[in-house]
């Protein structure tokens, strides 16, 4: 069976993540979402917040899973029977970032990346923007998030004005 991990820390999950989570689900017989932390950016939701809601998203791709991720990808990607990692690419500086990555995880264990390209309406919308437009309070977040997360991305960036 071909299992894929899309890992990322999806605070929030965007368009363009539900875009290549849907484009792998295609590919591969079983993708998992693997909710990592990056800690290198403090985060807005909790591990079983970005779970519950990506499994809401994703209920309607039967071969879709969502899962948190400790420790390395890879070393999750052992614990899973994974030998594919699938990643978004938006642009050249993502290319490079991606590349310098798959050559470390490829060093690590007996994996394969596969990079997908965004498509164009998805290339410009990143986590941290969604997170710095919602907290201004722009009213048309759909366009860049799910609309079940545009709900759970409201109340808690309202919650920390307060």
């Amino acid at each position: 069976m071909s299992i894929a991990v899309f890992p990322g820390s999806f605070d929030p999950l965007t368009n363009g993540h539900l875009d290549i989570i849907k484009r792998a689900s295609g590919i591969f017989e079983k993708v998992i979402v693997g909710v990592g932390n990056n800690t290198s950016k403090a985060a807005l939701l909790t591990p079983q917040e970005k779970m519950t809601l990506i499994s809401t998203v994703v209920k309607d791709l039967p071969n879709v899973e969502v899962a948190i991720m400790k420790g390395l990808t890879v070393q999750f990607m052992n614990e899973v029977g994974a030998k594919y990692i699938v990643r978004g690419l938006r642009n050249g500086k993502d290319f490079e970032y991606e590349r310098d990555i798959a050559g470390m995880n490829s060093a690590l264990a007996d994996v394969e990346t596969v990079l997908l390209l965004a498509k164009p309406e998805n290339q410009n919308i990143s986590s941290s923007m969604v997170k710095e437009i919602g907290s201004m309070g722009a009213d048309n977040m759909v366009k860049f998030v799910p609309k079940a997360i545009v709900e759970a991305l409201k109340e808690r960036l309202n919650a920390q004005k307060k």
